[in-house]
């Protein structure tokens, strides 16, 4: 399987393309597909790439946003520079990550989250479905801190149980909610892109928090034991289920 899956990669034609257009990841090609489609990116906008390693979508973030931009990439390990960003490290669930990302923008909200982070798979569906889960929820959360009334957030997830929870989740947040598969997306992958535009303002905005009601969700499917909150892995930033 090893094998075939190096021999797949290696004549993956979105992956030559990256390589050949400059990008650092075919997953570009991802984030320009979901900009042609629904536009959540506009010159002048200030963007964050949450889980932005090894550095792909923040590079299209930054053409899209153009001179007059702001992009800041964040994520638990180090990114080589790009050119027109701003990158962090950092976990996003931390008050002084978070502090961070705001003062990269001169204190003020941002326009635009997006987020193409993945967890390590372990093989076993239900834990890799409710540790991808987890993970949006996670930038879901990060994004209605510090987003604009109106402003966009774009994650990926995983087509599967527990993923209406997250799409009901972003639903209570923008008015503007959709699953998008962009093209560039392997035939073999269940991934797919929660595209969300509209942030409403903080007085119509359901109160609480994503990352809890997503948990919750997923412990009355049975898929995430009482008392989870116990466990913490300091090696990847983030709960391992």
């Amino acid at each position: 399987m090893a094998k075939r899956w190096y021999q797949e990669h290696q004549r993956d034609p979105w992956r030559r393309q990256a390589k050949n257009s400059g990008y650092r990841a075919r997953s570009a090609f991802k984030l320009k597909q979901i900009q042609e489609r629904h536009g959540v990116m506009r010159l002048g906008d200030s963007v964050l790439d949450v889980g932005c390693h090894p550095g792909g979508w923040t590079q299209v973030a930054v053409e899209e946003v153009g001179s007059n931009g702001n992009v800041v990439g964040v994520d638990l390990h180090a990114t080589d520079p790009v050119d027109g960003a701003q990158l962090l490290v950092g976990d996003v669930r931390k008050g002084e990550t978070i502090e961070a990302i705001i003062e990269r923008n001169g204190g003020q909200p941002y326009n635009a989250v997006v987020s193409d982070i993945s967890p390590r798979l372990t093989g076993r569906y239900d834990t890799d479905q409710a540790i991808s889960l987890e993970l949006s929820a996670v930038a879901l959360e990060i994004s209605v801190k510090i987003l604009k009334p109106g402003g966009s957030f774009v994650t990926k997830a995983f087509q599967g149980t527990g993923i209406e929870l997250l799409v009901e989740a972003c639903k209570k947040r923008f008015s503007f909610v959709r699953r998008f598969s962009p093209v560039a997306s392997r035939n073999s992958s269940s991934e797919v892109y929660l595209v969300c535009k509209n942030m409403v303002p903080l007085g119509k905005r359901l109160k609480g928090s994503p990352s809890l009601e997503i948990a919750n969700g997923l412990r009355k499917l049975g898929i995430l034991p009482d008392g989870d909150d116990e466990d913490v892995s300091p090696a990847v930033g983030f709960r391992r289920i």
